[in-house]
C-alpha cells in the first residue's frame, strides 16, 4: 500500500466524520414542520429544535411552515344570476395543521386551494342577482371558507377566512349604478327639503298659537288683576269711610262727655249758655249772606228768653233721674 495514501488516512476519516456529523444534525427553527423520509418512505415529522437523522438514510423530503399563510386569489370573471359581468379577485388565509398530509395528499396544496376557491366563488355569485353580491359579501365569504375547509382537510390544511378585495362590475354598470345612486341622492335631498318646509310650516302655527294662547292667558290675567284690583281698592274705601265714621263719631261721642264733663264743674252752665248764644248769633249771620230770604223767630228781641230756654233743656238733661 501506498505510503502516502496511509499518511492522508486519518485526514479522510476526520473528513468522513464532519461529513456524517453535519448530516446527522437538524436544526428546525420554531413553526416550521420538516418531513423525514427513510429510505424512500415517510419515517417522521422533525419538531422545532435539535434532531438527529443518520446520514444518507433518511433525508428531509419536505418543509412546511406552519405560520397562518395568505394566498392572493387571482381575479376572474363572474357572472351573476342576472348576466351581469363581475371581475372578482380575493385572498385566503390558510394555515398547514398536519405536514403529513400537506406533504403526501396533494402534490400541489396551494394550488388546489386557489382552484377551488376560483370555482366556488364563480358557482355562489353565479346564485345571485348583481345588487346582493354588493350586500351579501359577507355570506359569500362565509360559503367559499365552508367550501373550501371541508375539502382541504385531506391536504393538511385549515382555511381560517376568505376576503374578496374587490368587485368590478362592467363600466356600463358602474354608469347605470352611479346615475342610479345620483337619482336617490337627490330624491332624498327633495324629501328632505320638503320635511324641512313641512316642519317649519308646522313650528310657525304652533307658535303663532302658543303666543296667542299666551296673549290670551296674559289679558285674562291682566283682567282678573284689575279686578282685583278695583275690588281691593272698593274694600279699602270702604274700610277707610268706614274708619273715618268711627273716628267722627269717636270723636263726637269724645265731645259729648267733656261737654257733659264741663256741665258738672261750676260755671259749665254760664260757658253753655254763652256758646249757644254765639251760634245762635252765628247761624244768622250766614242765612243772611247765604240767601235772599231770611228766616226770623217769632220773637227777635227776646233772644235771651230762647237762649234761656235752651239752657233749661240742657239742666232738664243733666238732673239725675229719680
Amino acid at each position: 500500500m501506498d505510503l502516502g495514501f496511509l499518511l492522508n488516512f486519518p485526514l479522510l476519516i476526520l473528513i468522513v466524520v464532519v461529513v456524517f456529523g453535519f448530516k446527522s444534525f437538524t436544526v428546525v427553527p420554531q413553526q416550521e414542520a420538516y418531513v423525514v423520509e427513510r429510505l424512500g418512505r415517510f419515517y417522521k415529522v422533525l419538531n422545532p429544535g435539535l434532531n438527529i437523522l443518520i446520514p444518507f438514510i433518511d433525508r428531509i423530503a419536505y418543509k412546511h411552515t406552519l405560520k397562518e399563510i395568505p394566498l392572493d386569489v387571482p381575479s376572474q370573471v363572474c357572472i351573476t344570476r342576472d348576466n351581469t359581468q363581475l371581475t372578482v379577485d380575493g385572498i385566503i388565509y390558510f394555515q398547514v395543521t398536519d405536514p403529513k398530509l400537506a406533504s403526501y395528499g396533494s402534490s400541489n396544496y396551494i394550488m388546489a386551494i386557489t382552484q377551488l376557491a376560483q370555482t366556488t366563488l364563480r358557482s355562489v355569485i353565479g346564485r345571485m342577482e348583481l345588487d346582493k353580491t354588493f350586500e351579501e359579501r359577507d355570506e359569500i365569504n362565509s360559503i367559499v371558507v365552508s367550501a373550501l375547509d371541508e375539502a382541504a382537510i385531506s391536504w393538511g390544511v385549515k382555511v381560517l377566512r376568505y376576503e374578496i378585495k374587490d368587485l368590478i362590475p362592467p363600466q356600463e354598470i358602474l354608469r347605470s349604478m352611479q346615475a342610479q345612486i345620483t337619482a336617490e341622492r337627490e330624491k332624498r335631498a327633495r324629501i328632505a327639503e320638503s320635511e324641512g318646509r313641512k316642519i317649519e310650516q308646522i313650528n310657525l302655527a304652533s307658535g303663532q298659537r302658543e303666543a296667542e294662547i299666551q296673549q290670551s292667558e296674559g289679558e285674562a290675567q291682566a283682567a282678573i288683576n284689575a279686578s282685583n284690583g278695583e275690588k281691593i281698592a272698593r274694600i279699602n274705601h270702604a274700610q277707610g269711610e268706614a274708619e273715618a265714621l268711627r273716628l267722627v263719631a269717636e270723636a263726637n261721642a269724645d265731645a259729648i262727655r267733656k261737654i257733659a264733663e264741663a256741665l258738672q264743674n261750676p260755671g259749665g252752665n254760664q260757658a253753655v249758655n254763652l256758646k249757644i248764644a254765639e251760634q245762635y248769633v252765628e247761624a244768622f249771620s250766614k242765612l243772611a249772606k247765604e240767601s235772599n230770604t231770611l228766616i226770623m223767630p217769632a220773637n227777635v228781641a227776646d233772644i235771651g228768653s230762647l237762649v234761656s230756654a235752651g239752657l233749661k233743656i240742657v239742666e232738664g238733661n243733666n238732673k239725675p233721674a229719680q
